[in-house]
């Protein structure tokens, strides 16, 4: 079984802060697409088995315990994108989120692992449209950016000309990063064309803003729909490719993932382009967020493990981070009421 090890906890998690600008800016190129190549998107294909045999074979492969596991977890709570997406929210309830954001571990609990003093944020505030002026006034000059929710969020069935002029009013509002939904339709009927033309028009639209693009692999029905879904967008101008909107019946998972990973590889040889990944949906517990990050190193590199290039979509994981934290340094478990988020 292998290792990670390091020091300590403070040494370890010296470089957790987000690697950003401030303001929300992201210190790497964007993202400007080429023509499509339809002959690469067919050829494509992924080995199911070969695929499912690999991420079984994760857990048992990577391990990481007391101040490792202490480390790796402080560096996932900088790529959150904290997020509330729900029928109820409020301005009082997204400015709980920003504070949150803001300080997202106990002060104690920072103490005792040595960070007293570090600048740990989230990588991210993810809300609706409504809430994106809320966001940016609460969160004022922390440096995290706001990251909107568009085209018609979930389900992306709203009238095209309307999911554009979301995105522009997301942005005017002062959204730094927009999390678009693609038209699933166009993948499940093998559409490409179109699907690149939506995704051009999409990035765009979002100016200076970093866009996101949500392909609901949950709904795309097979391995090999991800993989070219993943390659069009990023060939249309996607900054990130992301799993899911949190609201289909099945979510992130580690073989999407793996999926996602390899077109991005693919895509980044064949253009020298860097893009960013972003599993969504059903991650809540802190020993699962470390597989995600074990694969993202193994596939991708050490740089994506940093906020400019991963991000986590989550709202109960970072209660669960910070409990996990707290029974690093005390010994004990703590509920979880403990640990508010909004």
């Amino acid at each position: 079984m292998e290792t990670v090890a390091v020091h300590n906890a403070a040494n370890a998690a010296h470089h957790a802060a987000p690697s950003r600008l401030p303001g929300g800016t992201h210190n790497r190129p964007r993202n400007a697409g080429m023509e499509l190549d339809l002959s690469w998107v067919l050829d494509t294909r992924v080995n199911l088995s070969a695929t499912e045999r690999r991420v079984a074979s994760l857990p048992g492969r990577r391990t990481v315990k007391k101040d490792a596991q202490a480390a790796w977890l402080l560096k996932a709570v900088t790529c959150i994108d904290l997020t509330t997406l729900n029928g109820d929210d409020t301005p009082e309830r997204v400015k709980r989120l920003c504070a949150k954001a803001m300080n997202p571990i106990r002060a104690d609990i920072l103490d005792s692992l040595g960070m007293s003093g570090r600048s740990i944020t989230t990588g991210a505030i993810c809300v609706y449209h409504r809430f994106v002026a809320t966001a940016v006034e609460a969160l004022g000059d922390s440096g995290i950016p706001v990251a909107a929710v568009s085209t018609g969020f979930p389900a992306g069935l709203s009238p095209h000309h309307l999911k554009v002029k979301e995105i522009e009013a997301s942005v005017a509002d002062g959204a730094k990063e927009i999390d678009i939904v693609i038209t699933r339709e166009h993948v499940l009927t093998g559409n490409w064309t179109a699907l690149y033309e939506e995704m051009k028009e999409y990035r765009a639209a979002c100016g200076d803003a970093h866009v996101k693009a949500i392909l609901a692999t949950g709904d795309l029905k097979t391995l090999r729909n991800v993989a070219r879904a993943s390659l069009v967008c990023m060939m249309a101008g996607a900054d990130f490719i992301k799993t899911s909107t949190g609201k289909e019946g099945v979510n992130a998972t580690l073989a999407v993932t793996l999926t996602m990973l390899r077109a991005i590889r693919a895509y980044q040889e064949r253009t020298g382009i860097k893009i960013g990944y972003k599993p969504a949906g059903g991650i809540s517990a802190a020993k699962d967020v470390l597989n995600y990050q074990f694969l993202m190193k193994d596939e991708l590199g050490r740089e994506w493990l940093e906020s400019d290039l991963f991000r986590i979509g989550a709202s109960s994981l970072l209660a669960d981070i910070e409990r996990q934290l707290e029974h690093h340094v005390t010994g004990a478990y703590s509920a979880l009421n403990r640990h508010p988020i909004g």
